[in-house]
């Protein structure tokens, strides 16, 4: 259960709990596989196959931009594929990416939190150009944006999650962080000890086996309800 005393801040992962991730990327792939001569790889394939090498490639260093590893993992999984990669594919998938609206119930509840007083933060795995085009959809309610590009490293890692709360001026206890990814946010939660909750929108992605978030919820338009809970309003 979520306890402890109220925070000053929220951060929010950005994609996937307040911006529609799986929706945006099936479409930008789908843009994708349309450009190719002849094909029968469907897009949930070529997903799952950029999926595995973004991560991967988030992970090993030297640190690169996101618009980099993106590039490589999408050239990478359509070669596994048997597609034929062009230069002008990264530009669809950033674009898209860019692009994809938030969720239909997050303007109007990040609005109620933060007038409640919270300040709101997002701390996303991406570049400054790319989220912001997500950012200018969500109502002007966040204080601070802030991204892999600016901390020169990616969750789980814990030198974005520090980088982030020098930057807020904040130890952990000031923050409670709200996510839907189980590999990344979660993942960094557990071995931080930040206080979190996950979005499980039912898409399919399990908790950690050995972790259990502070709470869970099915939207972000339950979040000011659960805060009003516990006397945080």
């Amino acid at each position: 259960m979520l306890s402890g005393s109220r925070p000053s801040w929220l951060t929010f992962d950005c994609y996937g709990t307040l911006i529609q991730w799986d929706e945006g990327l099936l479409a930008a792939v789908s843009q994708i596989l349309a450009k190719q001569s002849t094909t029968s790889v469907d897009a949930r394939t070529l997903v799952e196959v950029y999926d595995k090498y973004e991560h991967d490639l988030e992970q090993t260093p030297p640190h690169r931009k996101f618009r980099a590893v993106a590039s490589t993992a999408l050239e990478l999984a359509m070669q596994e594929i048997g597609l034929t990669y062009a230069s002008s594919d990264i530009d669809i998938l950033t674009v898209g990416i860019s692009k994809m609206p938030p969720f239909p119930e997050v303007p109007d509840a990040l609005g109620e939190l933060k007038g409640m007083g919270f300040n709101l933060c997002i701390i996303s795995n991406t570049d400054d150009d790319i989220i912001a085009g997500n950012v200018a959809q969500l109502g002007g309610h966040f204080d601070r944006v802030i991204t892999a590009e600016q901390a020169q490293a990616y969750k789980p890692s814990r030198k974005m999650l520090e980088f982030a709360h020098q930057a807020l001026c904040v130890s952990q206890d000031d923050i409670v962080h709200i996510c839907a990814s189980p590999h990344l946010d979660l993942a960094a939660a557990r071995e931080m000890g930040f206080r979190c909750i996950w979005v499980d929108r039912g898409t399919g992605r399990q908790s950690l086996p050995d972790y259990t978030p502070n709470e869970v919820l099915p939207t972000l338009g339950h979040l000011p309800q659960l805060f009003r809970g516990i006397n945080w309003n």
